[in-house]
């Protein structure tokens, strides 16, 4: 996209994301054209759309599409498909996996499934579009193999996830070892699929954040105390300073992964996507004091939000541990990031 052209996607992704979420939005979504700009410039309409979607605080199927596009598995499922997400927490899969798979990624991102013969098991999360949807994408662990196999929504048990944050909308998916009728799809793509689906989180993360901060920051305007806004306190300042920093890091280590395209600096730019967006509302909730544990204040909706984003395809601290693992067991340094 041309400069004019971007600036016209991104107020008409501005104005959707502002008045609509859910199946409302994928339907805003559709009629703007996101999933062809997906395919035609995936930097823009992943980093505008999402960065838009975590400072509204909204739901749309668009990282459903991501993963699918990263397998190469959208005409195979079909227009009205999702995808089933990693669980959160370490998979018993991980020892049927290669270290090609597993490598920089984490535990938290081997595939949700695991195929033995005809039999599949799965273990996973959906967003809120897997139950709207006809089918679901399921990628699994076979034989050391990756491949994808397409079931109907309806013979998954789908368990709404309450928890922390309803709002988003999560639902639990398991599959006890049932047989299947379809012939599985053997992919080469997960490793990359899942940077890209960390990426388009981490963008999430840095529009939820720069929320929280405009949140926090309108409130030191505006708060007076002891005759003047609590915006002249140093102590306030150096908490909004440093809640700054951390988020244009991390958007520049997005920004970086983007030219890099190695699964790394995707790993790399989602822990400190989570880190800072962690920082950030601590900061902002400390800054906001009183007013912000309440639920009158928006602030909880993103507190809420980036805590469950940060676990979604490796948390920060997750991340890190892997990439240092990594870094001790080769005894090699990253290459040097674009500029």
């Amino acid at each position: 996209m041309d400069g004019a052209d971007l600036e016209l996607f991104e107020r008409s992704l501005r104005h959707a994301t502002e008045r609509h979420t859910g199946a409302a939005l994928d339907a805003a979504l559709e009629e703007l054209g996101w999933r062809e700009a997906l395919a035609s410039d995936p930097h823009a309409a992943v980093s505008l759309l999402f960065e838009l979607q975590g400072a509204a605080n909204v739901t749309s199927s668009a990282l459903d599409h991501v993963l699918l596009a990263g397998i190469g598995s959208v005409e195979v499922a079909g227009d009205n498909a999702a995808i089933v997400l990693p669980a959160l927490d370490p998979n018993p899969v991980l020892a049927s996996t290669t270290r090609a798979e597993r490598e920089f990624v984490g535990e938290e991102t081997t595939p949700p499934g695991s195929l033995d013969g005809d039999r599949l098991t799965v273990r996973g999360l959906g967003t809120a579009a897997l139950p709207r949807c006809e089918t679901a994408v399921v990628v699994a662990a076979a034989a050391g193999a990756i491949v994808a196999v397409v079931v109907p929504t309806a013979a998954l048990t789908l368990r709404p996830v309450g928890g922390l944050d309803p709002a988003l909308g999560l639902v639990e998916v398991s599959w006890e070892s049932i047989a299947i009728d379809t012939t599985p799809q053997p992919i080469t793509t997960w490793t990359p699929a899942v940077a890209a689906a960390q990426l388009a989180v981490g963008h999430e993360l840095i529009g939820a954040s720069r929320t929280m901060l405009d949140q926090a920051r309108n409130h030191a305007l505006e708060r007076i105390q002891f005759g003047q806004p609590i915006a002249m306190f140093q102590a306030i300042r150096h908490r909004l300073a440093d809640t700054l920093v951390a988020i244009e890091t991390a958007d520049a280590m997005l920004d970086a992964a983007w030219l890099d395209q190695s699964t790394q600096t995707a790993a790399m730019a989602k822990a400190l996507a989570g880190r800072g967006a962690r920082l950030a509302a601590r900061h902002c909730q400390q800054v906001l004091a009183g007013i912000g544990f309440t639920t009158e204040h928006p602030l909880h909706r993103s507190i809420r939000r980036v805590l469950v984003l940060d676990e979604l395809f490796g948390s920060a601290r997750s991340l890190t541990r892997t990439l240092g693992d990594e870094l001790l067991t080769s005894r090699q340094l990253p290459a040097v990031l674009p500029l």
